[in-house]
């Protein structure tokens, strides 16, 4: 009876077509990307402006029920899951490009438009936007994860971009985390805070970001080793040669195997790093002949370079999907798809550690890492009805995240804590965990905001 009164008092200022309780549209807005179990919620709104969400919010404050920001529900740790029930809001029609600056490098934009949207706008300008997870995400979402992906190494990630945030807070309170300047040195941190909190904190309705102009060239390469230590020893002398790498990512040989069956491709079956190089065309020949001298130093067996567009794309389209191709090899089995961060130096010794448990586990699965970055990926397939399966998938996870605890790493990089990762939480943070319960706290006191998630 609570959500018949809720429905009908947003029905005051929405459309019935914002507000549904429909079977179908609660159960797309009960799941993510994940193999965590879906939960529906009792309503899912399609707030159209900031003033909106401002009054959704105090409607659920007033009434003590979940809210949780949804995206496109391509998060990976079920972020996006609501196991309390309460309000789901779909800020897909949230969608405008509200300005494009290209004298000041900014882009100020609603949260529900995508990655990809964004950047056929910037084109035009001569521009684009850095931040590549591979999903089409939403830009509220990513900046909610703190996405990252294969740019990293050269631009950094979701929190590199933000220079200002629109967030509605628990009460329906609006506020603006910074500013369009270069820098500041008033206040706290605010947009830190907000970028990677998960939807505990409030709703992000609107961000200012950092773009950049676009390469004058790109060219595109793939460099085989015989081992993964010598691969990532190859990358490391590259930074340190002070080469710009656009992107690097190394792959490791079973995960070869399934792009060669996905994407029709016939790359040799070995650790094997994917590389992109952005600059003039003059000082990008001098960097792929100083990176060629260093690559082949390390023994590499192969190197090949593309400079052809449809060329580039078909190369890290093939990286990109490979999560599909593992999806794709096993029918009937579900995919996790989990991500840690180690100090650069720790990296091989890292994933060698994951490689060698994979294969103890008995799993079907891959590795792959941005290398530039010390952020590596473990996907793996496995029976969702299968108990003793889903018990090895989750011990393997576990491994990994506690190796990399040990050595001063973290237990996401990217694709942030959700429900899967806060187990790590106290180990991870000591003390801190307890200051940010106490931010949670003050900003919301009822604890709505996407409760028991993140921390």
């Amino acid at each position: 009876m609570q959500f018949d009164q809720i429905k009908m008092e947003l029905l005051a200022f929405l459309t019935p077509e914002q507000v549904s309780d429909n079977a179908i549209i609660r159960e797309q807005h009960g799941q993510d990307e994940s193999y965590h179990t879906p939960a529906l919620p009792d309503l899912v709104v399609f707030p159209r402006s900031t003033q909106e969400v401002s009054d959704i919010l105090k409607i659920a404050n007033a009434y003590e029920v979940p809210i949780i920001p949804f995206g496109r529900g391509s998060s990976l740790e079920g972020h996006i899951i609501p196991y309390n029930g309460g309000i789901s809001i779909d800020f897909n029609e949230m969608n405008a490009i509200l300005a494009i600056e290209p004298e000041n490098l900014l882009v100020k934009v609603q949260p529900g438009v995508t990655r990809s949207e964004l950047n056929q706008a910037l084109k035009k300008h001569g521009l684009f936007f850095s931040v590549d997870p591979g999903a089409d995400a939403s830009l509220g979402g990513m900046a909610a994860t703190n996405a990252s992906g294969t740019t990293a190494v050269r631009y950094g990630g979701m929190r590199d971009q933000v220079r200002d945030l629109e967030v509605v807070l628990a009460n329906g309170d609006i506020i603006h985390t910074g500013n369009s300047a270069a820098k500041s040195s008033s206040g706290l941190h605010l947009n830190g805070l907000f970028v990677g909190s998960e939807g505990i904190l409030g709703c992000i309705t609107e961000l200012t970001l950092r773009v950049y102009g676009i390469p004058e060239h790109e060219v595109a390469g793939r460099a085989v080793f015989a081992s993964t230590d010598v691969a990532v020893q190859a990358v490391t002398a590259i930074k340190h040669a002070g080469i710009p790498i656009g992107r690097v990512e190394l792959v490791d040989p079973s995960s070869i195997r399934a792009v060669n069956l996905y994407s029709e491709t016939d790359y040799p079956e070995q650790p094997t790093l994917f590389l992109e190089f952005h600059g003039n065309e003059a000082g990008l020949q001098q960097d792929i002949e100083f990176a060629t001298e260093i690559l082949q130093d390390f023994g590499c067996d192969q190197i090949q370079f593309e400079k052809d567009t449809a060329a580039r794309n078909l190369l890290w389209n093939a990286r990109h999907n490979l999560a599909y191709a593992f999806i794709h090899a096993n029918p009937g089995r579900k995919l996790m798809s989990t991500d840690v961060c180690v100090p650069i130096n720790e990296l091989a010794n890292a994933i060698e550690f994951a490689r060698r448990e994979l294969e103890v586990s008995g799993l079907i699965g891959g590795l792959t890492g941005h290398v530039g970055d010390g952020n590596y990926h473990a996907i793996l397939m496995f029976d969702i009805k299968d108990a003793e399966e889903v018990a090895r998938a989750k011990a393997y996870n576990k491994k990994i995240v506690e190796y990399a605890l040990a050595i001063g790493g973290t237990c996401t990089g990217e694709h942030g804590v959700g429900i899967g990762k806060m187990e790590y939480q106290q180990q991870e943070h000591g003390n801190a965990l307890q200051v940010m319960k106490a931010i949670k706290l003050a900003l919301d006191p009822k604890n709505i905001m996407n409760p028991d998630k993140l921390l």
